[in-house]
């Protein structure tokens, strides 16, 4: 019987491991675990959430949390950050939320996102002048990056609904990190399109029409939803889009740290083995290449893309 407790094995994800690689068009993206990622193409670098702190679930569940710096500058300092342009918030719940006005204070760089995000930001003292508040299909321009903003939906069972309304000043406890509003994010370079879509949950038709090579897909808690529900992400997130690519994200356990390598959620809150079961025969189906990122080490993510 399996152990409720007890983590998945990644074993058998190896083969759709994304190899460390840089690419002759110049963009290379780093995986931070969950839904945050770094893309950059020399000149300029965004960065998608920037959860690195990761607090322990106990400490989630019972305590007060707070962004640790140090473990910010440190990730900076490994990924060789110097020309970081926009940190944006797929939404506001912590393991979105918590770093990102650090990032931003220690590069320079704006943060981005909802009103919600902008109060999170306002609580670490995040100046106005580095605020940027958007709304549905906005596109900011950074560098020869261009990023839509695409109003999208969070996973089923959102457990910190509503919006963040004063400056959050942590710690605090985690429920303060409320979802505010969700987004999916086009990202337009020369080199191609990259759609950042972190929550698994859809708005019928919304992305029809906006068309993706890569997917950086979210897939935290599909395990837990019914095959229909799975099968009506994919066609609405991967096939709407056209993408042939997708790179799994938001699957391994944020309550352990980046210094460590991924694990899956416990079967209690997740169940991987079922999400990739119903997924890889979908892929298979419409011919798209399936990858798992590996935290820290660089990609290219629109390589080799037939």
């Amino acid at each position: 019987m399996r152990m409720s407790v007890g983590h998945p094995s990644l074993r058998p994800y190896q083969p759709y491991e994304q190899p460390s690689m840089t690419s002759d068009d110049g963009l290379v993206a780093h995986f931070l675990g969950t839904s945050s990622v770094l893309l950059s193409d020399g000149e300029t670098s965004v960065l998608s959430d920037g959860f690195v702190t990761r607090p322990g679930l106990l400490r989630v569940a019972l305590g007060r949390i707070a962004p640790d710096r140090s473990v910010v500058r440190a990730a900076i300092d490994r990924l060789r950050v110097r020309n970081l342009a926009a940190v944006v918030c797929a939404h506001s719940h912590y393991d979105h939320a918590l770093d990102a006005p650090v990032w931003a204070l220690e590069t320079g760089a704006e943060l981005v996102g909802s009103p919600s995000t902008a109060n999170i930001g306002r609580g670490l003292g995040v100046p106005e002048s580095s605020l940027r508040v958007v709304a549905d299909g906005e596109t900011v321009s950074y560098g020869r990056f261009d990023l839509t903003f695409l109003d999208a939906v969070h996973s089923p069972g959102d457990h910190y609904p509503g919006t963040v309304d004063e400056p959050l000043v942590p710690p605090a406890r985690a429920a303060a990190w409320k979802t505010g509003t969700a987004f999916s994010v086009l990202v337009t370079h020369p080199a191609g399109r990259i759609l950042l879509h972190a929550s698994a949950n859809f708005r019928p038709g919304a992305l029809r029409g906006r068309p993706a090579d890569v997917i950086y897909l979210g897939i935290g808690n599909l395990g837990k939803q019914p095959t229909g529900f799975l099968g009506a992400y994919w066609d609405e997130v991967v096939v709407s889009t056209g993408a042939r690519r997708v790179v799994l994200v938001h699957w391994d356990d944020f309550f352990l740290g980046l210094h460590r390598p991924l694990r899956p959620m416990p079967y209690f809150l997740d169940d991987i083995d079922a999400t990739m079961s119903r997924l890889l025969p979908l892929a298979r189906r419409d011919g798209v290449d399936i990858v798992l990122p590996v935290a820290w080490q660089p990609s290219a993510p629109l390589a080799d893309l037939s």
